[in-house]
């Protein structure tokens, strides 16, 4: 049986109501006894609910004002580190009681049979006939975007049963991050971060058509989804760069050039700055990269040559073998390579930096 005493159970709370104290109770008759409460800026008229976890043993933190979960399960993580020395990990469970006990305890006992640290996830079952609607679209949907943008195959990314041995909190402290974006965000680091990510199947239980939650459809999406965002606003702003740049060297810096050098030397000038643009825009904004610059920038222009080669030579072959112009068939080509240099970016180009890679980046400036 799992040391339950020896990992903290954090519950962010926002507003909450009388199925929190359940959920206190339910997993001290499980055997947990350290519970830390998170109020992310409740009104007065809830405090009440904290003032009776706190009589029930638990401690308590308090934010004034609303931060979000994100910030929630930071503070709780920084105060995990802080205070709690000898802990083996931490739990984090929603206080609306859709987690049972026993599937909380569940996930605790895989993270202590990992013989490695994983970051544990208690996932639902969405197919089942009483999940809402909307629950089940929305989860299904971020799975499928996950799955095809970032390879990251997870079932319920937006579960709150999560379970973090303590070796892998401080990597989880430094995720960007504030409101329910936070929980993806934390998936797609394990993935970059080589951490195990091991799904446990809990009972998939809603309350009330889950009424309660504080997730906004577009507001929170949008969160949820902002590499993908940030990555298409990157391209975006790449192509009218390029286009913009391809225009005035051709009228105006190379105009006294003959035709075929005043073509290729705008092209090539638009080409190299666009990309040093895209490059800086997604190291930067996109995938926040610490690798070091000269592995990055190689490697990307390394993908950047295999993108070119590829949407030439795939817009030629494929216009020899169909019945179709080069000029409809290369939207389609590089349509698919962008989402092709999407995953290799995110996994390879941009991958954070190991302690070999770090090493030899200092080495090669000493």
């Amino acid at each position: 049986m799992s040391d339950y005493q020896n990992v903290l159970v954090v519950i962010p709370s926002l507003d909450p109501d009388d199925k929190l104290l359940a959920v206190i109770r339910g997993v001290q008759e499980k055997g947990f006894t350290d519970i830390l409460l998170v109020d992310d800026g409740s009104s007065e008229d809830k405090q009440h609910y904290f003032d009776e976890g706190a009589a029930l043993g638990c401690n308590v933190l308090h934010h004034g004002v609303n931060k979000g979960k994100g910030r929630a399960l930071k503070t709780a993580f920084e105060w995990f580190l802080e205070n709690r020395k000898q802990s083996a990990g931490v739990v984090t469970i929603d206080g609306d009681n859709q987690h049972l006990p026993k599937d909380i305890a569940a996930c605790v006992d895989v993270m202590f049979q990992q013989e490695k640290d994983s970051l544990i996830l208690g996932v639902r079952d969405f197919n089942l006939p009483h999940v809402p609607p909307k629950s089940r679209f929305g989860n299904k949907l971020t799975s499928s975007v996950f799955r095809l943008f970032c390879g990251l195959k997870v079932s319920d990314t937006q579960t709150g049963l999560r379970v973090f041995p303590r070796d892998i909190i401080q990597k989880m402290i430094e995720i960007s991050g504030e409101r329910f974006e936070y929980e993806t965000n934390m998936l797609l680091e394990c993935k970059q971060a080589d951490i195990s990510i091991v799904e446990q199947t809990i009972e998939t239980v809603y309350i009330n058509d889950n009424e309660t939650t504080h997730f906004h459809p577009i507001k929170d999406s949008l969160r949820v989804y902002g590499i993908i965002i940030k990555f298409f606003v990157s391209s975006l702003l790449s192509f009218v760069i390029d286009q913009i740049l391809n225009v005035l060297g051709y009228n105006v810096l190379f105009k006294l050039f003959a035709e075929g050098a005043r073509q290729f030397c705008a092209g090539t000038l638009a080409r190299i700055l666009s990309s040093l643009f895209n490059f800086t825009m997604n190291r930067k904004a996109v995938f926040r990269s610490d690798a070091p610059l000269r592995l990055t920038i190689c490697r990307y222009y390394v993908l950047w040559v295999c993108q070119l080669l590829a949407s030439v030579g795939s817009v030629f072959l494929l216009s020899k073998l169909l019945p179709v112009k080069p000029t409809i068939i290369k939207p389609f080509v590089d349509f698919l390579l962008y989402f092709i240099s999407f995953r290799v970016q995110q996994a390879w180009v941009f991958k954070p930096a190991s302690s070999k890679d770090a090493d030899a980046d200092e080495n090669a400036n000493a």
